[in-house]
């Protein structure tokens, strides 16, 4: 299927767009109007867009239906600060109940039952409850445009960090897997990061890695190993050289039941080695793909 979408109607788009760039962090964001009137609302579209200086973006866009604007986008033009309160699975069902659209003058605080706690730099308070707070002046806000759908960019500073001391590690930095971030999908779709679906991918540095284009005819044309098995394979820095000292007893045992059988042979050391890759042993799943040479 292939969509233009200057074609398709707004909400349709917007239905598209919201499944398809995905998972998105969640900005739990409290403002304050001119007159001290505090609003609590959760945002998807927003993430962080530089470290030096600090900047992070969230947009309230204008409403699809009838094209009216947020109360949090009111009150940052009126009061250019904001409390960025991480969601963490914890606090993801009030924080959709806070998401309501409640009349101006009611405090999603207590409508979604959290409690408001003064900042230290700016004037909106924060959540006690969230394990993340980020005070933030707010530097410009950029419309986008002026129809129902269009967002405005919330261009926000971060002046201090709160974090809960439950998060980190013995070197007080935050241990990913302490924290349960939640992300938005589309329609009432979310989802929970946690131990059971993390994983680490190795980052090129200073040194590249010799890529694909630079693995060897039979492996870089398996039928067995996967994209992803063959840019874990080209990420080291250097073509591995046969380790003699290598001792596998399974890469013994492929051998000495599939050594009459050269075509069988390479398709269980590929077997083999996807495994290996999947469990992260790249070194181990080289070994096994040299054994070949």
């Amino acid at each position: 299927m292939i969509l233009d979408l200057k074609e398709l109607a707004p909400a349709l788009r917007q239905n598209y767009l919201q499944h398809a760039i995905a998972p998105r962090p969640v900005c739990f964001a409290s403002t304050v109007d001119r007159a001290g009137k505090v609003n609590l609302s959760p945002f998807s579209f927003f993430n962080l867009f530089s470290s030096n200086p600090p900047i992070v973006i969230f947009s309230p866009a204008r409403r699809v239906r009838d094209n009216t604007t947020k109360h949090t986008l009111e009150n940052v033009l009126e009061v250019p600060e904001v409390v960025i309160n991480i969601v963490d699975y914890d606090m993801v069902y009030q924080t959709s109940l806070a998401s309501c659209e409640f009349p101006k003058e009611v405090n999603e605080f207590a409508k979604a039952g959290f409690t408001a706690e003064p900042a230290t730099l700016v004037q909106p308070p924060m959540v006690k409850e969230s394990k993340i707070k980020l005070e933030c002046r707010v530097q410009e806000v950029k419309p986008l445009g002026t129809e129902g759908g269009a967002g405005n960019l919330v261009i926000c500073e971060i002046l201090r960090m709160h974090i809960a001391d439950e998060l980190l590690n013995e070197n007080k930095m935050i241990d990913q897997r302490k924290i349960h971030h939640i992300a938005r999908l589309g329609g009432d779709w979310y989802c929970k990061v946690d131990e059971t679906n993390l994983f680490q991918v190795e980052k090129p540095n200073t040194q590249l890695g010799i890529g694909i284009d630079a693995l060897p005819d039979p492996i870089r044309n398996s039928k067995i190993l996967t994209g992803n098995n063959l840019g874990q394979l080209g990420n080291v820095h250097e073509l591995p050289a046969i380790d003699p000292s290598f001792d596998d007893p399974q890469l013994k045992s492929i051998f000495q039941y599939y050594s009459v059988n050269p075509a069988d042979m390479e398709t269980e050391l590929h077997t083999y080695a996807k495994k290996l890759l999947n469990e992260g042993k790249v070194r181990e799943a080289w070994q096994v793909l040299l054994a070949l040479d």
